[in-house]
């Protein structure tokens, strides 16, 4: 069965489908000015313009329509009269109103195409796999790289460079190098500031495959460690063992956050990991599933998640390990393959 199948047979009335990540996963089409509309029988429409149609003749199992550009201008004569649910999380309160002025009907709806795009075929977790492959030989070569003395910036571009000689696509997004007190923000933005010895650097970077994303990250030495990091290291290294240990179909994303949490908490840092333990990873860095205190997802064999806990110490430092793993009924297969011993570079 196809995915414009599959989610037609879950649809009770027509969805129009708006965001364009969305388009590409259904019918394998790119664009920045594009929609669908899926009828729960089947019969699926796609709505672009002059600048895409050509492209567009290629998508099979679908009616190409040709518009305006201002597509949901166009839509809002074209579904006039008519009952259709949106994806109220992707379109936005003036696109909506455009839509109902034009005299269409809008039921909102949320999470049913990426309620498929969460489970993964094999050949997006193969795609996924070789994004992995690449990181991982990034991380190669960074650890043969000298850090202090240079810059947070430096070595990001060197990160950046090497995706691309590797034969990653794309970046999947800006790569973060985060070292002495600028690793204490998970989000850390690289620095024009010169890396020291003795502290922690957390690297947390990806690559793009064939539209999926790897998301990886871990966290080197720069010589011999204050306590309090190196003690944070080892917490968090154990903690992401426990959390891959928990990870199978049928574990609730909650659970599966609470089995690392627990042992950061048990270790009195409790309050220094702030985050979720992971999510999903796909066509996008972020998707669905989620792992973390409040999730209401549950995990099913298919999904590709991170496992990721991290310790922050404010004005010291922090460290972060994280794998992609794709999630299966017993268990878990890890999909990156790097060390996460601590490694020590100059």
């Amino acid at each position: 069965m196809s995915r414009l199948e599959r989610l037609a047979a879950r649809l009770e009335r027509p969805l129009l489908v708006t965001k364009g990540v969305h388009v590409r996963y259904l019918v394998g089409f790119a664009s920045s000015n594009v929609a669908l509309l899926v009828e729960p029988l089947g019969h699926t429409r796609l709505y672009t313009d002059f600048r895409y149609v050509e492209a567009a003749r290629a998508v099979a199992d679908v009616e190409l329509v040709r518009t305006k550009r201002d597509v949901i201008g166009a839509l809002s004569e074209l579904l006039a009269g008519q009952s259709v649910a949106i994806e109220a999380e992707h379109v936005s309160v003036a696109a909506a109103d455009r839509l109902r002025a034009g005299g269409a009907e809008l039921v909102s709806t949320a999470g049913v195409v990426e309620g498929l795009r969460a489970i993964k075929e094999p050949a997006e977790i193969e795609a996924i796999r070789a994004a992995c492959r690449i990181a991982d030989a990034v991380y190669g070569d960074l650890a043969e790289e000298r850090f202090t003395g240079r810059t947070e910036k430096d070595l990001a571009w060197f990160v950046e460079r090497r995706f691309r000689e590797r034969g990653a696509d794309a970046l999947a997004f800006p790569p973060i190098v985060a070292s002495g007190t600028n690793g204490s923000r998970p989000h850390a933005v690289p620095q024009e500031v010169e890396i020291p010895a003795g502290t922690l650097v957390t690297v947390d970077m990806g690559g793009l495959v064939e539209g999926y994303n790897s998301d990886a990250t871990r966290t080197f030495a720069t010589g011999p460690l204050p306590d309090r990091l190196a003690e944070a290291y080892a917490i968090c290294a154990a903690a992401q063992l426990d959390g891959l240990a928990a990870v199978r179909a049928g574990v609730t994303g909650a659970a599966a956050d609470a089995a690392a949490r627990s042992t950061i908490e048990a270790a009195g840092l409790g309050e220094a990991f702030g985050h979720g333990l992971g999510h999903g990873v796909g066509l996008e860095v972020h998707e669905a599933p989620t792992l973390r205190p409040e999730s209401a997802d549950t995990l099913a064999a298919g999904n590709v998640v991170s496992v990721e806990p991290g310790v922050y110490l404010e004005g010291l430092g922090g460290v972060r390990i994280e794998d992609l793993v794709a999630v299966t009924e017993t268990g878990c297969d890890v999909l990156a393959g790097f060390t996460k011993e601590l490694v020590t570079v100059r």
